[in-house]
């Protein structure tokens, strides 16, 4: 069995996959146009899918009727046709939970960093513009005893409240399709409607799994609704927030600041007018950045995979319902 990868993933996973049996093909360079994506797609058995920018969509599938699984390097799989895959009977692995902690990690960086305007400042200090004591100078908010709002309470979101809960005594409320028992039990967690949780946080963070039908579901008439001291977290997916509403949100003090791992579009222009407010920290899709969950990552897509050649059931599979 071939296994295609298309760009270097940490070792551990390679290891495994050939320790395992299998053929592993990556190309001599990872900046791949789509055509040479297909090609070696063509001439595989199964895929180790990094990053989201090609898509396992209709026509995907009728081209490479060739492919039997797919093994993604990410929790997220709004890339892929689930349907369409459920229909050809090819199981699509991802890899949750080894990443909740790094992801939960960052957007609790960017709560801070937006709150204390920590970026802005940061760029003074390397301008050489530190300037005299100002008593009233770009002051920063307080987060203890806030309201912090989840959208999508899943395991990385209850990582997240769960930090707040423990550094600033944080109050929880979220709005899930389902209500989350062990958030309510551990954290006090309330659940509310989409209005109550726009309208009561002082800061929302966003942890949901992106669908299509919720593009650009944050918008200028979401933002206008939102608290005027309120901090807007993204670490999920950019597709969820309208840049150009966010922006303007942002200039009119609408809302107080803004933190990005994920951008719409993505990567973000670097002319974006949004990287020139005080109140706004961006990163460039760094969430499962550390070592110990990239590790995490390999090793459960490879999994998958072995799993998948040996005739088992994926550990961690996105469409389970194949089995069944």
């Amino acid at each position: 069995m071939r296994v295609f990868v298309n760009k270097r993933i940490p070792e551990i996973g390679i290891h495994m996959l050939e320790d395992a049996g299998l053929e592993v093909f990556i190309p001599e360079h990872e900046s791949l146009s789509h055509d040479e994506w297909l090609s070696y797609c063509k001439s595989n058995d199964v895929i180790l899918s990094v990053g989201g920018e090609f898509k396992y969509d209709t026509d995907f599938f009728n081209e490479c009727p060739n492919i039997k699984a797919i093994a993604l390097y990410s929790v997220g799989f709004d890339h892929v046709d689930i349907k369409e895959a459920n229909q050809r009977n090819i199981p699509i692995g991802n890899t949750p939970d080894v990443l909740s902690k790094a992801t939960s990690d960052v957007a609790f960086l960017l709560m801070q960093s937006v709150a204390r305007r920590a970026s802005y400042n940061f760029e003074k200090v390397k301008a050489g513009n530190w300037g005299d004591f100002d008593p009233l100078h770009a002051l920063g908010q307080g987060l203890y005893g806030k309201t912090l709002g989840i959208f999508g309470l899943g395991r990385i979101g209850f990582e997240m409240a769960k930090k707040s809960k423990a550094a600033f005594d944080m109050n929880i409320i979220y709005h899930n399709r389902h209500q989350n028992e062990e958030a309510e039990k551990e954290l006090d967690a309330k659940y509310v409607s989409f209005e109550e949780l726009i309208a009561q946080s002082d800061v929302l963070s966003i942890h949901a799994n992106f669908k299509p039908e919720q593009k650009e579901l944050f918008n200028r008439s979401v933002f206008e609704k939102m608290k005027e001291n309120a901090i807007f977290i993204n670490t999920a997916r950019g597709g969820f927030q309208n840049q150009k509403d966010l922006y303007d949100a942002l200039a009119e003090r609408k809302i107080w600041g803004a933190g990005l791992d994920v951008t719409n579009p993505e990567p973000m222009y670097k002319d974006d007018p949004i990287l020139e407010l005080s109140s706004v920290c961006v990163l460039p899709h760094i969430g499962s950045a550390t070592i110990e969950a990239r590790n995490g990552m390999a090793k459960l897509a490879a999994e998958n995979l072995i799993a998948f050649s040996k005739g088992e059931k994926m550990p961690t599979c996105a469409n389970p319902e194949i089995y069944s």
